[in-house]
């Protein structure tokens, strides 16, 4: 049941007293609102929503690495900005290792293909060089593949003016192993 004064105030809210030469007033802080509502009024909403945004901010700039103190004076704004930087960076980093992996599984899938078949021994090369005065001993450790690098080698040796005296190869296992000897 309405107060007496709410039920004058909401009556005289409703007749027009524009014709009256009398001015329109507010009813809305002499009336009464309903005593339990199920939904929060605005002002607990919007506190709420600032505050999870607030964690969630705290809880992303907790997950950036900081590279300086200057970092912790950021405005809300640039913490942001940078943390987004970061992600994209992140992305790209990501992006080289996987195709780095996909690089290293292309070279397992030739090694074991080769191995499987005729062709046993893929092996990165190694190189090892000794000089002792006008006598220069060049070591060549390859897989079985390694011809190329041979031939290349021996090229190089020649094109820098060095005359071959000896150049020998030698099957040990899954390697091959090519020994030159040149004069300088």
């Amino acid at each position: 049941m309405e107060s007496n004064t709410s039920c004058a105030l909401r009556f005289l809210s409703n007749i027009c007293c524009s014709d009256l030469g009398i001015q329109k007033f507010k009813v809305e802080g002499l009336m009464e609102r309903k005593p339990c509502s199920s939904r929060p009024d605005r002002k607990t909403t919007e506190r709420n929503r600032r505050n999870q945004m607030k964690g969630l901010l705290s809880r992303l700039h907790s997950l950036v690495p900081q590279q300086s103190s200057r970092e912790s004076k950021l405005t809300l704004p640039d913490q942001l900005c940078e943390a987004a930087n970061y992600i994209k960076n992140l992305q790209v980093k990501v992006e080289k290792m996987r195709e780095h992996k996909e690089g290293l599984l292309e070279i397992e899938k030739i090694n074991t293909t080769m191995n499987n078949g005729l062709m046993i021994g893929f092996k990165s090369p190694e190189i090892r060089i000794w000089k002792n005065g006008s006598i220069l001993e060049v070591v060549l450790v390859t897989g079985l593949d390694g011809q190329f690098i041979f031939n290349k080698s021996v090229r190089v040796i020649h094109e820098e003016g060095a005359d071959i005296v000896n150049a020998s190869f030698s099957d040990v296992g899954d390697a091959m192993l090519h020994t030159i000897h040149a004069k300088a």
